[in-house]
């Protein structure tokens, strides 16, 4: 249900009653939102063997005819990066390719309706530099002067991350969320009493039970990789690439094809 359109937003499938309504599937759950003219269609067949019931009601529609509809609308995307300040990797590079990036998927977020936001963790604690927006003018005010340095407080970039996108999800329940997460995956700072990696791993799995679609961009030099951003990738359950030439374009085009390539999680009917 997932296409590319010029100047809109994403297709998905919505389960409030808003949205186009596309077909219609057996209604095996709720009946709120009842397909009236495939639910008609689907007792006519049977309506001669109904003669009895007929007798009382001039057309017989039994639980099992009910159909409800499927719907389709735009949903806005979501894309929030976050992004390790500290001094463990090439932040000046780092820092430039995310800017470049963000930006670019702003020019284009006023047709698209996207919005982008920016975390940025380092020392010990992680700071919502750019809350989610699709102004241009806002993103360059924030991105002017980012702090870098100091350790590397993974689990509270991935805790904020977290918070960032229950509250979007709140405010605009069909918001489709991309969380891209620039790291080596080498957290050392904990915000509890638990190690540093197993309590930013926790965090990472509770980022994939409410179903976030999320990328991991390894930071490391090839030389020096330990394999910690594929782990924190696994427990994202999501794709882990690495940086090579880290350009403003590069990390931007990873993006698009990241959401181009979502589609909505099947239903129990359309696996049949």
């Amino acid at each position: 249900m997932m296409r590319r359109f010029a100047g809109r937003r994403s297709r998905t499938r919505t389960e409030r009653k808003r949205g186009r309504y596309i077909q219609a599937r057996p209604a095996n759950g709720p009946i709120d939102d009842l397909a009236f003219d495939a639910t008609l269609r689907a007792a006519a067949p049977f309506q001669k063997e109904r003669s009895e019931e007929r007798k009382q009601v001039a057309f017989s529609i039994h639980r099992s005819d009910l159909m409800r509809k499927i719907r389709v609308r735009r949903a806005a995307n979501l894309i929030l990066f976050v992004v390790d300040a500290s001094w463990s990797m090439a932040v000046a590079e780092r820092m430039q390719a995310t800017k470049g990036a963000i930006l670019s998927l702003l020019n284009d977020a006023y047709q698209r309706r996207d919005r982008v936001g920016l975390i940025v963790f380092q020392k010990d604690r992680a700071t919502l530099v750019l809350p989610p927006t699709n102004s241009v003018t806002l993103a360059q005010t924030a991105l002017a002067d980012i702090p870098v340095g100091g350790k590397t407080p993974l689990s509270a970039g991935l805790k904020l991350a977290l918070e960032v996108l229950q509250r979007e999800r709140l405010r605009h329940p069909d918001v489709m969320p991309l969380l891209i997460v620039l790291t080596d995956g080498a957290g050392n700072v904990s915000i509890s009493h638990l190690p540093p990696l197993e309590e930013a791993y926790l965090y990472a799995d509770e980022i994939a039970r409410e179903g976030v679609h999320s990328i991991v961009i390894n930071m490391e030099h090839m030389a020096f990789d330990q394999g910690l951003a594929q782990a924190l990738a696994d427990h994202l359950k999501a794709p882990c690439y690495t940086a090579g030439e880290m350009r403003a374009e590069n990390l931007y085009y990873t993006v698009r094809q990241e959401l181009n390539a979502r589609t909505p999680p099947a239903t129990l009917e359309d696996r049949r």
